[in-house]
């Protein structure tokens, strides 16, 4: 009597977690010694399919644990906890320029993790042994989330759950604009509110076709200061590439006064104007990542975008036609007219760099903003992350190494294919360990 074959477990854990936990991935019942090859797919919410794929040798046992055995070919190399989902790409035949991205973020992220016989590269036709669907969400159960259009601004604030108040972050990210906002989801999902802001095409730039002047960050500041789910004298500013020239000058230079504050809040306005009981708040931390203080000092979004445009001849073209914009600010200038005066901030300030970022000179400008701190007395406020071979798009961890994606700027009637720089693990390994960092820092500043 023949022995009856055992179906091949794979168990995949948790099956449901936010984006920055890890997965426990293990195959058990398998041959010993089998080669077997794992694969994730997700299907982004624009329709089109990402992959990702590793071969493996089981054990004497039959079994194969991918925090601990290394892939032999693949997407991957080596021992790779996470390695399924950072290396995910476009399923082959995929139009060029992909970037994944979550705009909807009360609907989880899905992925299927399956397992193959064999060492394979083509999954067309094939069947999986056995395979189970996970779900990675932005938002943790409770978090809400609250559409914002006070004072003209176009804004999501994620509250975490739990009564609060909370220490709050104004969540900026870059020069595409829109709303985005699962960094923000995320933030919360960790405890603290935090408010994306659209700043480079809100609905008051949509409908009056300005864009928005420097009162337009110090209302979204204040919104935060004035929230009752939010401790006013515990927010930060977190930047990511255009958001960082932003995110700068507020550090700098906006002082936002609040006439009621902690103590005093019962009391009438009339009264606190009496006892002169007014308050000047400014962020209690700054998080920068992958930008610069290169920029008019005197302008706004408009003035800066100029800036831009007037150096536009200075980007380059490789052989694969795609741009590398990061020379449109180099030199660092020397006239101080032309960037932030970082020797006037008072706050810590964390900055975090990938020394192959081709689209903004990052690390020159981490460099520059050192040397302006020590001259002026505070460079004990800060912080510099600094990763080799990592590029420009350091997003939460595990996610998608984008180095070429295609890319319109506000303003910009020509979309092209921008180069953002980075080798996929090491741009990977820059993600998980800036993201612990940077909540670290936060909780750090934030909480004590």
């Amino acid at each position: 009597m023949g022995s009856r074959q055992v179906a091949v477990k794979l168990r995949v854990s948790p099956s449901r977690g936010l984006v920055d936990e890890k997965l426990a991935i293990l195959v058990q019942s398998a041959p010993p010694g089998a080669r077997l090859t794992l694969h994730a797919f997700h299907r982004c919410e624009d329709g089109h399919g990402w992959e990702a794929f590793a071969h493996y040798l089981t054990d004497a046992a039959g079994s194969l644990n991918v925090s601990e055995d290394p892939s032999l070919g693949g997407t991957y190399y080596g021992v790779e906890q996470m390695g399924l989902l950072w290396s995910i790409r476009p399923v082959p035949g995929s139009k060029p320029g992909l970037r994944m991205r979550k705009m909807n973020v009360q609907t989880p992220m899905e992925f299927t993790i399956s397992v193959y016989r064999d060492h394979i590269t083509d999954f067309t036709n094939q069947v999986p042994q056995a395979s189970q669907l996970v779900e990675r969400w932005y938002m943790a159960p409770g978090v809400l989330r609250i559409p914002v259009t006070d004072h003209g601004l176009t804004a999501t604030l994620f509250l975490p759950s739990g009564p609060g108040p909370f220490p709050a972050i104004l969540d900026l990210w870059g020069g595409g604009g829109q709303l985005v906002e699962y960094r923000a989801a995320l933030f919360a999902s960790h405890g603290f509110a935090a408010l994306a802001l659209d700043y480079m095409m809100p609905k008051i730039t949509v409908e009056t076709g300005k864009m928005v002047d420097n009162t337009y960050f110090e209302k979204a500041f204040s919104f935060l200061l004035e929230h009752p789910g939010v401790l006013a004298e515990r927010v930060a500013l977190f930047g990511l590439s255009f958001g960082v020239s932003v995110t700068l000058k507020m550090a700098t230079y906006s002082h936002v006064v609040k006439v009621a504050c902690g103590s005093h809040k019962t009391r009438t306005y009339c009264d606190l104007l009496v006892l002169h009981c007014v308050c000047v708040f400014q962020p209690r931390c700054v998080v920068c990542i992958s930008g610069s203080h290169v920029q008019p000092v005197d302008g706004s979004v408009a003035d800066i975008l100029s800036y831009f445009d007037r150096n536009a001849h200075k980007a380059q073209l490789n052989d694969k036609n795609q741009a590398i914009m990061r020379n449109l600010l180099l030199p660092i200038p020397s006239d101080p007219a032309f960037k932030v005066d970082v020797g006037r901030v008072q706050c810590p300030l964390l900055v975090v760099v990938g020394e192959d970022d081709q689209n903004w000179p990052a690390s020159e400008s981490a460099k520059d903003m050192k040397e302006m701190m020590e001259r002026a007395g505070n460079v004990h406020l800060l912080t510099v992350l600094s990763y080799p071979n990592a590029g420009h798009l350091l997003e939460p961890p595990y996610s998608p190494h984008t180095r070429v994606s295609s890319f319109r700027s506000v303003g910009s009637r020509q979309k092209l294919t921008a180069l953002w720089g980075g080798e996929c693990a090491a741009h990977s390994l820059a993600q998980e360990d800036s993201w612990k960092k940077t909540l670290d820092f936060l909780r750090h500043h934030l909480y004590s």
